[in-house]
This record gives structure tokens, sequence and C-alpha cells, in this order.
């Protein structure tokens, strides 16, 4: 049985222009990876209406799950909430159960809930909340696509709100093996390796210290009796 798939959108010029470096793709990649939901591609797009919804078409159709990043904040350029629902057709407004807990929380803290910020509870119709401890404004889910704020300690409070709602499998279990050889020279026989396990992820990733070559190789797989038997072979063909 396979695993469930998993889809990643990171929205933002900001990512794109280099100004801003994104930690949510491998915060997520863990928690998927421990929750058995294979995250199988990654797109970053700018803050482009058509190519958001473009996006966010072709990627809800290929895979089981879509993460979103970005965009549902209170300035102009934050047009990620109305790019899903136009995405998928739905309406969109100020929503009361969001705003509700806007108001609650801006007039815990003597602050205006004024236009801006009611923009963060601009939510499809057909949308459910994602629940945000950090910062109270909610991400939501459309279909099967979970939209979450870039910001990287409320990203990973709203992965922690939604994993255990989504249907996962098999954590996939993983061996690492260091080769003080370059890649040159084990190019041949890994991919023997790979051959002889087509079912297995193998992969090479070099590194150079000082002045060496070596890579460490990670083999991935859903059968820990196969990742066992290549990281054996793997072994007898580059002893320690």
């Amino acid at each position: 049985m396979t695993n469930p798939t998993a889809a990643m959108l990171v929205i933002g010029d900001e990512i794109l222009s280099g100004r801003t470096r994104d930690a949510n793709m491998h915060h997520l990649a863990g928690q998927l990876t421990e929750h058995g939901i294979d995250l199988r591609e990654v797109r970053v797009v700018s803050d482009d209406r058509d190519a958001i919804i473009n996006a966010v078409r072709a990627l809800s159709e290929a895979y089981d799950t879509v993460f979103t990043s970005g965009g549902i904040g209170p300035t102009h350029d934050d047009i990620t909430a109305d790019c899903i629902a136009a995405a998928f057709g739905d309406g969109i407004g100020v929503r009361a159960d969001a705003a509700a807990l806007l108001q609650a929380h801006y007039d815990r803290n003597g602050q205006e809930f004024n236009e801006a910020r009611q923009r963060m509870a601009r939510i499809p119709d057909s949308a459910t909340l994602i629940d945000n401890p950090v910062s109270v404004a909610p991400g939501f889910t459309l279909k099967n696509v979970h939209v979450m704020a870039g910001v990287p300690s409320v990203f990973q409070a709203m992965v922690a709100s939604v994993l255990p709602t989504l249907t996962g499998g098999a954590p996939l279990p993983s061996e690492s093996y260091r080769i003080n050889r370059g890649e040159g020279d084990i190019a041949g026989p890994l991919g023997d390796l790979a051959k002889a396990y087509p079912d297995l992820s193998i992969g090479s990733y070099p590194f150079q210290k000082d002045g060496k070559y070596g890579a460490n190789i990670v083999i991935r797989g859903q059968d820990g009796a196969m990742v066992a038997a290549a990281l054996s072979a793997l072994k007898d063909a580059f002893p320690e």
C-alpha cells in the first residue's frame, strides 16, 4: 500500500527575490515523513493571481493534499485567500467566525480591529478554519488545500493543527552511510544498487572536507528489510 501524497506551494515575491529564506519546506517535509505522507513536489510562485490559481488547481488535482504558505496577512499583496477561492469557484468575504476570533484578540490587546486587519478574516465560504494559537489569525482548508501563514512559527503551529486530521501511511525507514570517496568513484556501483532495488530511493549527497571528497548515501523505502539489505550491500561494496 502506497502512502498518501502531498505537495507544497510557497507564495511570495520575497522568497523569489532572495530577501527571505524559506524555512517552512524543511519543517513540513520532516513532519510529513513522520506522518507517513510523501511530499512529492514543492513550487514557489510570486504574488501573482494567475500564477497562484493555476498552481493550486494543478497541485490539488495531482496530489492527495496540498499545503500553501504565505500571502494571508493584512497587506495589499496578501492575495492568497482570494486566489484559493477563485481556483475552486467559491465565494469569499469577511467571515463572522474568523472576525470574532480576531476582534476578541485585538480587544484584549487594546488595538483597533481596523480595515487592514479585517482582511485576515476574509475566508472562502466553504472553507473550514485552521487554528492559529500563535497570533490568532486563522488559516483555512478548502477541499484538499490547507492554506497557512508564511511566518515560520505560525506555519508550524498550523501544521500541528492539521496533521492529526490527515490519514497517514507508514513512516519511511531510512538509513544513511558515509563514503569517503568522490562521486565519480562510486557512481557505477550506486547505479547497480539502484537497479537491484528499484523500489527504494537511493540518494547521493556529496561533501568536501579538509580537501577530501566524499558522499553521504541515503536509502529510503517502505520496506524496512529491503532498506537494510540495500545498506548491507552498499557496505560490502564500500567497507569503512
